[in-house]
């Protein structure tokens, strides 16, 4: 089965086709044939194209909305310019996998998607105005140039957190805010974290209930999962994907008193204090210069810059924490694994982060380290560590492609 996998946002669309199938799933030989990103949709739009094998196609043209975007997306799919193996028609893509953000308590593993489906996506709004929308016009607009006759499925971010005990997802506020309004804490990065997760159980040759691990999930957002007998116990990310670790323009945990010293200091409203935490804080928040990890570590090195280096010990020191308290929580645990754009790419921040953990069994080695990068998966201790440390590269698009197949089909899920 061809699977075109979206992924909407305010004003982008992200996408893949997937080839992948039952038997293909068994085997690990889905095919990546295509994949892209158009962003500033609604204005003139950056339009980036790669069909697998060939160079990528970059250009810029006006695109007035979503559907104009998918519109494009799909013309180009099926010309002779793209040259997709099997993609010749829109017959060919045999169904479409969306990430949708929030999924509350009402999704708590991917669904096809019908129309009361789309009502409970709608009724999940209220807990992310600025995505679940996006991915609305996402199912819309597939809905509208691919037909009714099309599957479409909805993968959610929210779901894998959906086995957090009460203890986890509760806060300790008047018990009636939960009952009245689900305010609790729902965790987000899921796909993430659930494919990383089964990508260690075939590294490592574990059984699902033989899983617990601690996962990082390090890029410009930030989360950390407990994952006991390979579910969810509990992650860093709340209400919102605010709460938990330092990110690039999120400031993570905080005193929540905070907020009504802002208003009252600084004459700010509630909308500029959420747009204060949510896009001015966090690694630019901390160093005044930029939310680039790279950058900041480019700027410690070369110019000893002390805001940049104390925005990344701060970013350290943050994940060290976590990680204690993870072990504490889950007790017996067999590897952490790194994971997203700073988590995969920066050995730095790795060997920073498990800096001064020797005594619970965490020892880098530090040339397997420094050469895994780049998409390269593995272990990076050192043999015969107690607590074992891996890189793993996410692949958020194949587990949504490959939950498309188990939906339209009616399989069980394995993973």
């Amino acid at each position: 089965m061809n699977i075109l996998v979206l992924n909407c946002g305010s004003s982008s669309l992200k996408f893949q086709i997937v080839e992948t199938d039952l038997d293909l799933i068994d085997k690990n030989a889905d095919v990546q044939k295509a994949k892209g990103l158009i962003e500033r949709i609604g204005s003139q739009s950056l339009v980036a194209l790669q069909a697998a094998g060939k160079p990528p196609v970059k250009q810029a043209t006006p695109l007035r909305d979503h559907r104009a975007a998918l519109d494009y997306v799909v013309r180009w799919m099926i010309s002779t310019e793209a040259g997709i193996p099997g993609i010749q028609s829109l017959a060919d893509v045999h169904a479409v996998g969306h990430r949708v953000v929030h999924g509350a308590e009402k999704f708590t593993k991917s669904v096809l998607i019908d129309d009361d489906v789309i009502k409970g996506i709608e009724d999940c709004i209220d807990l992310a105005p600025l995505h679940n929308p996006a991915n609305l016009k996402g199912i819309y607009a597939a809905r509208t140039l691919l037909g009714p006759g099309v599957p479409q499925v909805a993968i959610f971010d929210t779901s894998f957190h959906s086995t957090m005990p009460e203890t986890s997802y509760l806060y300790a506020i008047p018990y009636q805010l939960y009952r009245r309004h689900k305010i609790r804490r729902y965790g987000f990065h899921g796909t993430s974290h659930r494919y990383v997760a089964y990508r260690f159980r075939q590294l490592a040759g574990r059984e699902r209930e033989e899983t617990n691990i601690i996962t990082l999930h390090l890029g410009n957002g930030c989360s950390a999962c407990a994952i006991k007998a390979g579910a969810s116990f509990d992650t860093s990310m709340g209400f919102t994907p605010l709460e938990g670790l330092v990110m690039g323009t999120r400031g993570g945990d905080l005193d929540p008193s905070i907020l009504e010293f802002l208003a009252h200091k600084e004459g700010m409203s509630m909308s500029e204090i959420d747009g204060l935490l949510n896009k001015q804080s966090g690694l630019l928040g901390l160093s005044g210069l930029t939310n680039d990890m790279r950058e900041l570590l480019d700027e410690e090195r070369e110019h000893q810059d002390r805001r940049s280096k104390l925005a990344v010990d701060v970013f350290c020191q943050r994940v060290r924490k976590y990680i204690g308290a993870y072990l504490a929580e889950l007790g017996y645990v067999e590897a952490i694994v790194f994971t997203g754009g700073i988590g995969e790419n920066s050995a730095v921040i790795r060997e920073r982060i498990c800096a001064g953990l020797e005594f619970l069994g965490i020892e880098i080695d530090t040339p397997v380290n420094a050469h895994m990068v780049g998409g390269r998966e593995g272990e990076i201790s050192k043999a015969g560590c107690k607590l074992k440390v891996f890189v793993i590269p996410t692949n958020e698009e194949l587990l949504i492609a490959r939950d498309t197949v188990r939906c339209v089909k009616n399989a069980p899920r394995r993973w």
